[in-house]
């Protein structure tokens, strides 16, 4: 098994309409070849803390394929709009984001 992390900071404004994407997400990556389940964890003892995006996978190659694909850009289109407007007006961005990657070895 192959599991990959997207560690999000948000502004603290940002908070809310970061959940509300996710809470009302198209569900594109469930239908993924390879693709097992994926949690949102949201920060508990620290809002400064990042979120947490678990995405599990049967392999590498099926989470590369994901992330290639046009599902994943549909997925992630209004959070992309939302960075990209803000550093059009020269704003920080919303949130940012840091893919780490790890293999399973113990279950």
């Amino acid at each position: 098994m192959f599991v990959a992390i997207n560690y999000i900071s948000c502004q603290p404004d940002y908070t809310d309409r970061f959940e509300t994407l996710f809470q009302s997400r198209a569900g594109a990556i469930d239908k993924m070849p390879g693709f097992i389940s994926m949690q949102v964890l949201k920060p508990q003892t620290s809002p400064d803390d990042p979120y947490l995006v678990v995405s599990q996978w049967e392999s590498e190659e099926n989470f590369k394929a994901w992330t290639k694909s046009e599902a994943f850009i549909e997925g992630h289109k209004r959070g992309f709009e939302d960075v990209a407007q803000a550093r059009k007006e020269g704003r920080t961005p919303p949130m940012t984001s840091d893919f780490k990657t790890y293999n399973v070895i113990a279950n």
